[in-house]
């Protein structure tokens, strides 16, 4: 029997997305018994927490609900009988983004949050904190969900519970949502009358679409999409450049590709894209900084009781709103058809078992149910799928570990990252640049420090320049 009254945690309450959350528990009011909402955030996130948690509270006696809102700098006190918990915390900050994005565009390589150097670093920063708070959940409330949209989703969800043995974990991105909903709009047929199929890995997925009548429609939506007649962009993604994917290389796939796989098949012109960026001092970490500067000021505002506008324009719209349908299809057994990262057990028959995947399925009062995928037919994506997993896998065990070798292995293995010299004095860069948050590997940043100057001497310059 369903518990009567719901105590919902978010790790990272002081984001600017919690609007998002807020009016999507609102709005699901008759699917979720909330008794209190507790936003959790670190000391330095103090002042954005007081002025969100402050503009929660607003939202929720604006829509008539007796919830509690808590606003607390203490984790385990806030885990206490928990039913969900949310994730949605970024180490170090926005400024942690600046260096993943700067320093590797400093060298003519990719900087960008979840792909290519800075999302190794974003992982090797986040993964060690994710298992903190399972060990507190583990005390605190251990028969809770764990939904984490922290990203990297797919990498910080398969070290939750491979690692961490929170096998009560489900990892969230936005990204699907968008591609269903632009489906939908360039066939004129309503989502809810198409059927929809992922699978991949997070940021590194393909999709399939299907119409009621049973007749599949992804080689039509390839010819609307990426055809010679197209006459709009498909790029729903605020946070990266528009470059056009090549036709023939979609039809080949016969698969709908990723926003993101725009930095893998147009590389060059993304790559370009974001060193011109850079060179304005405009990479979009350096964007959203000064648009969350703008919604925050919007958010203290003591006549504002609802999620704003202009939060629509940070890059991340629908992850909150996500994570709330999968609490309350958990929650009501609702069996809603979502797209998660999970646990893969035989999903993607060419990807390990215990490795996480991001495919469709049904959220159920259990958990979630994958449709099964099989085996990727088309040999280019099977092969890159596969080397890319790898590469987690890799990513995961240096964030763990500390273990410099395998940091470098990741690198290498990294698409995105020159291998050899580059690869190892980025690398060290980068280490250097995020001594604070990374103390698995202190000691190589030890000898960095004390042996190499002229890292050091770069880093810091290149960082006064911001």
């Amino acid at each position: 029997m369903a518990k009567q009254k719901l105590k919902i945690v978010t790790i990272g309450g002081g984001s600017s997305y919690t609007p998002e959350l807020i009016e999507g528990y609102i709005n699901r009011k008759d699917e979720l018994p909330i008794e209190e909402i507790v936003l959790v955030d670190i000391e330095a996130g103090k002042e954005k927490l007081d002025i969100v948690g402050e503009m929660a509270k607003r939202m929720v006696k604006a829509a008539g609900l007796d919830w509690k809102v808590t606003l607390t700098l203490n984790r385990k006190e806030a885990l206490k009988g928990a039913d969900f918990v949310t994730t949605q915390f970024r180490v170090g900050l926005l400024d942690a983004r600046v260096k993943d994005e700067r320093i590797p565009l400093s060298h003519g390589v990719l900087g960008q949050e979840t792909n290519g150097a800075g999302g190794i670093f974003k992982a090797f920063r986040t993964i060690p904190v994710i298992l903190d708070i399972i060990a507190d959940m583990r005390v605190q409330c251990p028969d809770a969900w764990l939904i984490n949209f922290t990203n990297p989703a797919g990498m910080v969800t398969e070290a939750a519970i491979k690692y961490g043995g929170w096998e009560k974990t489900l990892g969230l991105c936005n990204v699907p949502i968008g591609h269903c909903s632009s489906a939908a709009d360039k066939l004129d047929i309503p989502e809810k009358d198409l059927f929809f199929k992922f699978a991949g890995i997070n940021h590194f997925h393909w999709h399939r679409v299907w119409d009621k009548s049973g007749k599949e429609r992804t080689s039509e939506l390839i010819d609307i999409l990426y055809g010679p007649t197209q006459n709009e962009d498909d790029n729903h993604l605020k946070n990266i450049h528009s470059a056009e994917f090549h036709y023939e290389q979609i039809q080949h796939l016969n698969m709908l590709p990723c926003g993101y796989h725009r930095y893998y098949y147009i590389e060059d012109e993304m790559l370009n894209h974001s060193i011109e960026e850079f060179k304005k001092g405009e990479t979009r970490a350096q964007v959203v900084k000064e648009t969350e500067k703008r919604l925050f000021e919007l958010y203290k505002d003591p006549a504002l009781d609802y999620k704003p506008e202009e939060l629509s324009q940070r890059g991340g719209t629908h992850y909150s709103d996500a994570a709330c349908e999968i609490i309350a299809s958990i929650q009501n057994d609702k069996r809603t058809e979502m797209v998660v990262s999970t646990i893969n057990n035989g999903t993607i028959i060419d990807l390990p078992y215990d490795s996480a995947v991001e495919v469709s399925g049904v959220v159920t009062g259990h958990g979630f149910e994958p449709y099964n995928w099989g085996a990727f037919e088309n040999a280019g994506a099977r092969g890159d799928l596969q080397s890319m997993k790898g590469m987690e896998e890799t990513v995961i065990e240096a964030a763990i570990s500390g273990d410099y070798g395998a940091a470098l292995q990741a690198f290498t293995v990294n698409p995105l990252i020159p291998g050899g010299t580059i690869a190892k004095r980025l690398l060290d860069e980068m280490l250097y640049a995020h001594k604070d948050y990374l103390p698995q590997f202190a000691s190589k940043i030890k000898e960095i420090e004390e042996n190499d100057k002229e890292v050091v001497t770069y880093v810091d310059e290149l960082m006064k320049s911001n």
